[in-house]
């Protein structure tokens, strides 16, 4: 048989991988709770350097999360390191019901399962030598990996003409298809995606901005992170994602790429630790593998990114603060039913999610937009129920016209937002069915489809792929936090049949492609749920 294409194999794997309501996509079809895979990394054998948790969470207002600009550079030091740390990839707290303990983080994960893990390439600061980093949650601490010498410090602050440090985000897809199976893959990179946004918000929160490095390969950051001579246990090696540089903000972007003489360095030198093993035993799903491979990202151009200045147009109160928000977000199990949102409301999360120069996340750089909302509304007051869809790009908005069904009105709701009133109705019946049966679709004030332009995307560079779940993951992320502020509550749905929500639509061919549901409503809470603060189980064995 003639190996297929790296595009081909992306094409397979994404058809092959829906859901439909007469076959969901391929698992084991039980939870074999032996093999569960440990939600922390920690490599074995390392330097381990404890990181200081915040005393106490400055009052910052919530739209700080965005406005570049808005907070006074922080300097690069171990607090501020551990506070934006803390913030972005951390325990958020500890549940515990009859018994059983587990811990929810800044960052959520399909399935609470968590397949990204940090690491940071430092400079020396006070109180700490140079070199690569793992991050380790668990103990909110960074595992040196290997030293770099002080020269490398002047070499990548010439070469990034700014002062600052490199983040790169790893996944590890067995940690997702241990329960999702082939569907592994996607959500994986929906869990980068939000991650993505989390560092860039919270790095902002310290005056840092973020830039993503697109002109770097897979195989680079490899190198960097010692991964190109590391042996594996199989099924559990680690994948690059982003590369990020967390930098103070300047006027111009920083270098795309990462140093060479960096690179030179990691290459040369012996990286120390043994990574943890995560599980007993291992399903292989070589579909997964296939396209990790078909999609890794080879050395490319930098890209360049032209924003909007689109100002915002909609204030409303926030009830939280910019650090309360993010210690207080979870994903909501159930909703009322009956909470709805205000007309504002809904606007102003909305436009949260439009790509616009000098508002994180969506200004790091990852590309053009390529993802839009296809919006059921269900319970926004003065505004009528029914089909709508959010253009987060001008340059899909006759395509998907045209590709729409011909009924739907197009009537531009607001004349400062790019969103449009389709077709009215009660739609909650059929965004549950959609959503795999989800109620939580149908009891919301909203909820949406991510609707990404796609086969263009994939055809062009089948790396893309990746990074069309990422700008899925960082919409998703924005949502989160907007619904904690607002006083509701989100979640994100990996499961929904994929195209019926086509199909209802209008979509025919895969030039458009739904990659991610959300929804938005009032939360049920589990009242046997008990919390836990986020480190007690350090200091109760300190």
């Amino acid at each position: 048989m003639t190996p297929l294409t790296d595009v081909q194999q992306v094409l397979a794997y994404h058809e092959e991988t829906k859901h439909h309501p007469h076959r969901y996509a391929r698992s084991i079809g039980h939870l074999d709770w032996a093999s569960q895979p440990n939600p922390f990394r920690s490599w074995e054998g390392t330097e381990v350097i404890r990181l200081p948790l915040l005393e106490r969470d400055p009052d910052i207002p919530y739209e700080h999360l965005y406005e570049r600009g808005a907070r006074t550079a922080g300097q690069f030091n171990v607090q501020n390191l551990g506070a934006f740390l803390e913030l972005s990839m951390a325990i958020s707290a500890w549940k515990r019901s009859e018994g059983t303990q587990w811990a929810l983080r800044v960052n959520p994960s399909s399935g609470n399962l968590h397949p990204t893990e940090a690491y940071l390439v430092l400079p020396s600061i006070e109180g700490l030598t140079a070199g690569v980093f793992h991050y380790n949650p668990f103990l909110h601490a960074l595992e040196r990996r290997v030293s770099l010498p002080r020269s490398l410090d002047k070499v990548c602050k010439e070469h990034f003409q700014a002062d600052g440090f490199l983040m790169l985000l790893t996944t590890i897809y067995w940690r997702e298809s241990w329960k999702y199976g082939e569907r592994g893959f996607r959500y994986c990179h929906h869990d980068a995606g939000h991650a993505l946004a989390a560092c860039a918000v919270s790095g902002n929160l310290l005056g840092w901005d973020s830039t993503v490095l697109s002109g770097a390969s897979d195989e680079e950051a490899m190198s960097v992170l010692g991964f190109d001579k590391q042996a594996w246990i199989r099924h559990e090696e680690e994948h690059p994602d982003a590369i990020m540089y967390m930098h103070v903000g300047s006027t111009k972007r920083v270098s795309q790429d990462l140093p060479p003489s960096l690179l030179t360095h990691c290459r040369s030198s012996a990286f120390t630790g043994t990574p943890n093993t995560l599980s007993s035993a291992h399903v292989d799903w070589d579909v997964i593998d296939r396209t990790a491979s078909a999609t890794l990202k080879p050395r490319t151009p930098a890209g360049k990114l032209h924003l909007p200045d689109h100002r915002t147009s909609f204030r409303v109160p926030y009830l939280f603060s910019a650090i309360q928000v993010i210690r207080k977000r979870r994903s909501a199990v159930a909703f009322d039913g009956q909470t709805s949102i205000t007309k504002e409301q809904f606007f102003a999360m909305l436009e949260r999610t439009l790509p616009r120069a000098a508002m994180a996340p969506f200004d790091v750089g990852l590309g053009e937009a390529a993802v839009h909302l296809f919006l059921f509304v269900h319970r926004v007051v003065d505004l009528d129920p029914g089909l709508y869809v959010f253009i987060r790009h001008d340059r899909d908005l006759e395509s998907l016209r045209g590709k729409g069904h011909s009924d739907f009105a197009w009537t531009r709701v607001e004349k400062t937002l790019p969103l449009y009133f389709l077709k009215a109705g009660d739609f909650r019946d059929t965004a549950t069915a959609v959503s795999c049966g989800q109620d939580i679709a149908g009891e919301s004030a909203f909820s949406l489809g991510q609707i990404a332009r796609f086969r263009e995307e994939v055809d062009k560079k089948p790396y893309r792929y990746r990074h069309l779940f990422w700008e899925t993951g960082m919409v998703g992320q924005v949502l989160y936090l907007e619904a904690e502020a607002l006083g509701v509550r989100a979640t994100g749905m990996g499961c929904f049949f994929d195209d019926s929500v086509h199909q209802l639509f209008g979509l025919h061919d895969d030039s458009f492609q739904s990659l991610y549901h959300f929804t938005v409503g009032g939360p049920v809470e589990d009242a046997r749920l008990a919390t836990l603060s986020a480190y007690q189980h350090l200091s109760a064995h300190a």
